[in-house]
């Protein structure tokens, strides 16, 4: 095992677990706005990954995928993505259920495309300020996307791509619509009575196979284009 692999790995599972805080954080945050405390009692309006982690969501999964391939797992890998204890909402607190349930659900998608935006952002300071910035940058999101680019990665400019690479990854995942992912939320408002009876009773292992089997097919389709309208603003700064 390369010590330049493990960092990797190491940097890719702290800016995950940074990313999964911000976007339950968001969750509690808006809630909070809309009426339900239960959330912000309960702490869940913090950065602090101790008041989020899901053990498979957040540990088992994405360390899988993450640290898998340095053990000879490769097939176990190279599919990041996680999710963390869910917000817990007490409906009877907000003035318009639908409404605000649903705005809620998108609070944590929102937080972060945010998070990609800013990193992406400060990618672009880097490239226009500091000497061969662009190569840097382009180096770094190269890397960060699993490239292998020969030289190592500028260390601000590598945390800024993977914060721009997981964030797209996390935002495009919960949007999916099987529960518990935010996506969910959104989708029973809109079903009919008879088929969100239905809907509701997806849960347990079956939940988490079908994310699995979705997650993989639905990022697969989506990230790439996704990815590539990044890879040409790079290009043009």
């Amino acid at each position: 095992m390369q010590s330049s692999q493990l960092v990797f790995c190491i940097s890719e599972f702290v800016v995950l677990l940074f990313s999964l805080s911000v976007h339950e954080s968001a969750h509690a945050w808006v809630a909070s706005r809309l009426g339900d405390q239960t959330a912000r009692m309960l702490g869940r309006v913090s950065l602090n990954p101790m008041d989020h982690i899901d053990p498979i969501g957040t540990l088992l999964i994405p360390a899988i995928g993450i640290f898998g391939p340095l053990f000879g797992l490769g097939y176990l890998g190279g599919f990041i993505f996680g999710w963390a204890k869910p917000v817990p909402i007490v409906s009877r607190n907000f003035r318009n259920f639908r409404r605000d349930d649903t705005l809620v659900s998108l609070a944590g998608p929102a937080s972060n495309l945010l998070l990609a935006l800013l990193a992406f952002a400060a990618l672009a300071a880097i490239a226009i300020a500091t000497p061969h910035g662009h190569r840097d940058v382009i180096v770094a999101f190269l890397y960060a996307d699993g490239q292998d680019v020969g030289i190592a990665p500028q260390p601000v400019a590598f945390l800024c791509s993977m914060m721009v690479l997981l964030n797209l990854i996390l935002c495009i995942f919960n949007l999916i619509p099987i529960p518990p992912l935010d996506g969910s939320h959104i989708l029973r408002h809109v079903l009919p009575y008879n088929a969100a009876q239905v809907f509701d009773r997806i849960t347990g292992i079956a939940s988490y196979f079908l994310i699995i089997i979705a997650g993989r097919a639905i990022l697969g389709f989506l990230l790439p284009p996704v990815l590539g309208l990044f890879y040409s603003a790079l290009g043009r700064i």
